[in-house]
């Protein structure tokens, strides 16, 4: 409890605040003494009227008083439709207090990310990731610290913060460590809900244990009570204070306030005015008390709690519809009588004629909710209508068209429309989707109703695909949609499905959808989605389709990007079943113009997609042609990050580098570009396609540096293990389960689990042994109890690689067979898989080659090109096993 009253009344809500009031000192002096120091989060929750805002006032005067910048932003419970509105109010002014040229400078490559977010920059493209959105101004908040060190942040209302602002929030929460800033969040508890709750949950783990406030005891209401109406105050009168507002600050100091004005005596006769007086102090007798101002102060109150934001005299005269002396006269009236505040001056200009704020945001929501529905809704319609004349643009707007009622308007369906696109180029797919959603209830003509169902889907495409499919379901079957977007529907809606796991129906979608077309290449364009679907399918593709595919890619040249993806596919799909590892490089080389990717075919390209090109480069991958596929993928993950595209893009693009490096045997590479892949695949959700892929690559990588625990780690933490995802996975998923499972000492489990994989392979007409390396590992699991088998599997798998013919596959095939060996038989066996691996440009292999070919030849010299090789790769346990026969010497030569 707080001993001595605070020192003026107008600290009254700060009684008993002394732990909270510390813990931030605390925090200052760390934050003040160093500029390496890490920053901290402090989360003060309390039900409304508890005092938050009033500690927040503190902190920032106490930060000040410590030569601290202070930058301030609070929620509004009407303005939470609003994208990015409270982050904008926090950087917008210390941005807008930097030239242009030196705001891009300081906030580098970030600035065309965060700028359009922010409202200091023009959008660059029509749809900004989101995640990259968030990053951006996660980075753009860290170099701004840096430029403004010590720096505090305040957010209050947080609980009213629109989700854009929280997730930014959540984020940077995170990446306090190495950022010496304080960030204080006061918000209430129970308000949000949702995503926001979620988010507010994320950023309260990542502080210190949250302040909760309580309302305050009778001792600290009598000491307040005193302090504010005068030392005579009687024991019974402070009493009746208290059981009056039951120790709430807000209340306590609204109610002694009210004693003031009515010049009530504080002593135990007057004590039964102050229930009376404390119903007039707040709801109902907030409402009564405005009415009483008069009808045209009342009016400026509802236009004030209207706009929310930028309200100025001006503004709000001309939503209540009076001339400007009136409107001054009632905000002096507002002012006087504690509802509004004195207007401020915009920042460095020296006039009075600044933006008016509500005193406390309960009466900031008490107003609102007063005002008759119909008037609220049509104050909202001419509050869009002024902030569209004022060319303020549709975004802006949209939060008060959303509120209008419906009635068939066919400009107000083009507004929210232009909203929606306008949300998109900020990185906004939630508002855009609330715009189109209402946009939808006008509702629009039914001409116009399946464009606006088509661009609702593609609106929450990377957010949500099971509405993505109803949406863009439900627009395809009117008649509305045609030409270009109903096949750009079609190939989305596919997309959609694939990602929700509903691969089948994709493939039924693009099919009956080319049924409708002669042929040409619309109907190719389809047919090519159509046996890509089919060929990513994880376990039933079967041996007619590949004809069916050969056959139409035999009839392409490469003249369009249609026969360019069907050449593509058709030697994704070659690759997949071990056919000639020449005929998949020339059918790949083939999909190029002079060894490029064709214009339209590029990796931000939205005709065709990223899945046709990791095709690509994942049939270069398992070919030999490593240069090629890294030049692709290093391509793809340079052309995401320049685009901004940070969520399942770049994890992908990251994922499928990780598996050219792991091939190459740049294991160090690998595991970093795969361990980045899996924290952008947890941002976009667990057990998605692109997350398997991050996961599966990890864990395929720790193995070959025979760091065995840690994959096990990772396979457990990550949820490696069935159920898979129907879509094919690479590496091979069943291939490094069982793997895996045999490292740890799963012995049955793994051999199940290759079994498993050598069903699949049956399934699909055939296998490559390099891309799918059950049948060696399952070989060697199987040597000791079943040999003959061992043997077959074995021998079956040297017979596909020569099929394939990559010096890979046939030393991989061979290492095999030197396994299962023994005597001068298993020395020649591995002679012969050095000599092989030693022209792949797999380096793992030969490294392993090696050290097996010098155990099995005793020879110094080999265990020692080896050892080198190891090394070089980061495989540990290759190097810790050639160091101990090194170690030993012998039998050595």
């Amino acid at each position: 409890m707080t001993e001595g009253r605070p020192a003026a009344a107008g600290s009254a809500p700060l009684w008993e605040r002394d732990a909270e009031l510390a813990t931030v000192a605390q925090a200052l002096d760390v934050l003040c003494a160093d500029q390496s120091s890490a920053g901290s989060l402090l989360v003060i929750r309390g039900e409304a009227g508890l005092g938050k805002t009033a500690l927040l006032a503190e902190i920032r005067r106490v930060a000040e008083r410590r030569g601290c910048a202070v930058w301030s932003a609070r929620g509004a419970e009407t303005l939470r439709s609003v994208p990015f509105h409270v982050v904008r109010q926090l950087l917008q002014p210390a941005l807008l207090s930097l030239l242009p040229e030196e705001a891009r400078e300081y906030l580098g490559d970030w600035y065309d990310i965060a700028g359009p977010a922010l409202g200091i920059a023009e959008p660059q493209a029509d749809n900004a990731d989101p995640q990259y959105v968030c990053d951006g101004l996660v980075a753009a908040v860290r170099r701004l610290s840096r430029r403004q060190w010590p720096l505090v942040l305040l957010l209050d209302d947080a609980h009213w913060a629109d989700q854009e602002t929280l997730r930014w929030l959540a984020a940077f929460a995170e990446r306090l460590d190495d950022l010496s800033v304080l960030v204080v969040v006061a918000r209430r508890p129970g308000e949000a809900g949702g995503d926001s709750a979620r988010l507010l949950d994320a950023v309260a783990a990542a502080g210190r244990p949250a302040h909760n406030l309580s309302a305050l005891t009778p001792d600290a209401t009598a000491g307040l009570t005193r302090a504010t109406v005068g030392r005579h105050a009687d024991d019974a009168f402070c009493r009746e204070v208290w059981a009056v507002t039951g120790g709430n600050p807000y209340d306590t100091v609204e109610l002694l306030a009210k004693v003031q004005d009515s010049e009530l005596q504080p002593v135990e006769a007057q004590a039964g005015e102050l229930r009376a007086l404390n119903r007039a102090a707040r709801g109902g007798g907030l409402v009564d008390r405005l009415k009483g101002l008069g009808l045209e102060a009342t009016r400026f109150a509802w236009a004030a709690a209207i706009l929310g934001t930028g309200i100025t005299v001006d503004m709000v005269a001309e939503l209540a519809t009076m001339d400007g002396e009136l409107a001054r006269t009632c905000a002096d009236l507002l002012c006087s009588a504690r509802i509004l505040t004195e207007p401020r001056p915009p920042a460095g200009t020296g006039r009075g004629d600044g933006e008016l704020e509500f005193v406390h945001p309960l009466i900031a929501t008490a107003v609102y909710h007063s005002i008759p529905p119909g008037v609220c809704t049509a104050m909202h319609g001419v509050a869009a209508q002024m902030i569209t004349e004022r060319g303020r643009g549709a975004a802006e707007a949209a939060r008060h068209l959303l509120k209008v009622h419906p009635d068939d308007d066919e400009e107000l369906v083009e507004q929210l429309r232009a909203a929606a696109r306008e949300h998109l180029a900020v990185g906004a797919p939630d508002a855009a989707r609330r715009c189109l959603e209402r946009a939808l209830a006008e509702p629009p003509l039914p001409e116009v109703r399946a464009h606006v169902l088509y661009e609702l889907g593609c609106a929450t495409l990377l957010t949500n695909p099971g509405v993505t499919i109803d949406h863009l379901q439900s627009a395809l079957g009117m008649s509305g949609l045609g030409g270009d977007d109903r096949v750009d529907a079609v190939v989305r809606l596919s997309q959609a499905l694939l990602h929700n796991d509903q691969l089948e129906e994709a493939v039924r979608t693009v099919e009956a959808e080319a049924a409708r077309h002669e042929a040409g290449p619309v109907r190719m364009r389809l047919q090519a989605f159509q046996f890509m679907w089919e060929g990513i399918h994880g376990e039933t593709v079967s041996p007619a389709r590949s004809r069916r595919l050969a056959e139409l890619a035999s009839t392409c040249t490469g003249r369009d990007n249609a026969e360019r993806a069907l050449l593509i596919l058709r030697g994704f799909d070659a690759m997949t079943h071990g056919e000639s590892a020449d005929e998949v490089i020339d059918l790949c080389d083939r999909a190029l113009v002079n060894g490029r990717l064709a214009p339209g075919l590029g990796w931000t390209d939205t005709e065709w997609g990223m899945e046709l090109l990791m095709m690509l480069g994942s049939a270069y991958t398992y070919a030999d042609r490593l240069d090629r596929a890294e030049s692709l993928f290093a391509e793809a993950r340079r052309v995401y990050t320049t685009a901004g595209w940070h969520g399942g893009h770049l994890s992908l693009a990251n994922a499928f580098l990780g598996l050219a490096y792991r091939r190459q045997g740049r294991l160090r590479d690998a595991e970093a570009t795969l361990r980045e892949a899996l924290v952008l695949a947890e941002r976009v959700g667990r057990r998605l396609p692109l997350y398997w892929s991050a996961t599966c690559g990890l864990v395929d990588t720790l193995l070959a540096r025979g760091r065995i625990e840690e994959a096990w780690s990772v396979a457990e933490r990550y949820g490696f293990a069935p159920p898979y995802p129907s879509t094919i996975v690479l590496p091979d998923i069943r291939s490094v389960r069982g793997r895996l499972l045999l490292a740890v000492g799963r012995t049955e489990d793994g051999i199940n689990e290759l079994e498993a994989a050598e069903k699949t392979a049956a399934s699909r007409g055939g296998h490559n042994p390099v891309l799918a390396p059950w049948s060696i590992d399952l070989a060697k699991a199987l040597a000791g109890q079943d040999p003959d088998r061992a043997a077959q599997l074995a021998a079956d798998a040297r017979r596909q690689a020569e099929r394939f013919g990559t010096d890979t596959a046939i030393g991989e095939a061979l290492r095999c067979a030197a396994a299962l060996a023994t005597g001068q038989r298993a020395v020649q066996l591995a002679a012969r898989a050095v000599t092989y691996l030693e022209a792949s440009p797999c380096q793992y292999e030969h490294a392993a080659a090696r050290v097996e070919y010098g155990i099995a030849a005793r020879s110094v010299a080999e265990l020692g090109r080896g050892l080198d090789l190891a090394r070089a790769c980061g495989a540990e346990h290759l190097v810790a096993q050639a160091r101990e026969v090194l170690e030993t010497g012998r039998g050595l030569h």
